[in-house]
């Protein structure tokens, strides 16, 4: 399970560094542009601060 979460966090990189790039730094201001951008957490739902943290967790 932990392998298929890696791998899921892996394809938002390049959209979370373009997020990043675009400004915004805090948690919530990324999970702000994420969702205003229309992308969908690995489940469907919206993105917070907490999945945005935990994301970049996995990212390392």
């Amino acid at each position: 399970m932990r392998a298929n979460a890696s791998e899921r966090a892996a394809e938002y990189a390049e959209t979370l560094a373009d997020v990043r790039a675009a400004g915004a730094t805090s948690l919530a201001e990324i999970a702000k542009e994420l969702n205003l951008r229309g992308i969908v957490t690995p489940r469907g739902g919206q993105w917070h601060p907490s999945s945005v943290r935990n994301l970049m967790q996995r990212l390392g």
